[in-house]
């Protein structure tokens, strides 16, 4: 990792629980982008959009910093043994590239078995990641970390809306 994103990222033994979707992704963009660790591929004011994903998750982080603070308590959460491209599709005119991945782990807390499938299209302007749109199945990770608390009454307010 380069000093600069260093000093934006910090330390990257927060971020072991990802090693494998790193990699995978350092492999698929090999030759697009500039950078040695996932982290330097991505510009400072890079946008990330989850357009399927879960509930809690947010679905536009915006900035290199935001990301890394989005990704460092991932380990706590789930851990990856694996995550390997199925697809790589390039347009260099258009400085698209669409990764197709898979990973495999484990939930932290309950031990069940994690895999999940992914489509990312990711934008790249001078050799960085601009724009990353993500796609994943959100069944497989309630699968591993358990399923959302379906929301009861006490929950709903007399305009409809949600309570907190």
């Amino acid at each position: 990792m380069n000093k600069q994103t260093l000093a934006i990222v910090g330390p990257l033994e927060p971020f072991a629980a990802l090693d494998p979707f790193f990699r995978a992704i350092e492999k698929g963009l090999e030759g697009q982008a500039d950078g040695g660790h996932f982290f330097d591929l991505l510009a400072d004011d890079v946008v990330f959009e989850y357009v399927i994903t879960v509930p809690g998750y947010p679905r536009r982080v915006e900035g290199r910093a935001a990301i890394a603070d989005l990704y460092r308590p991932y380990g706590t959460m789930l851990v990856l043994d694996r995550c390997d491209l199925t697809g790589v599709h390039r347009d260099a005119a258009a400085g698209v590239v669409v990764l197709e991945y898979a990973s495999q782990g484990r939930a932290v807390a309950s031990g069940r078995p994690y895999a999940n499938r992914y489509v990312s299209v990711i934008a790249l302007r001078e050799r960085k990641v601009v724009h990353w749109r993500d796609y994943l199945d959100p069944v497989a990770v309630f699968e591993a970390v358990g399923w959302p608390r379906a929301a009861s009454p006490q929950d709903v307010r007399a305009d409809g809306k949600a309570v907190g």
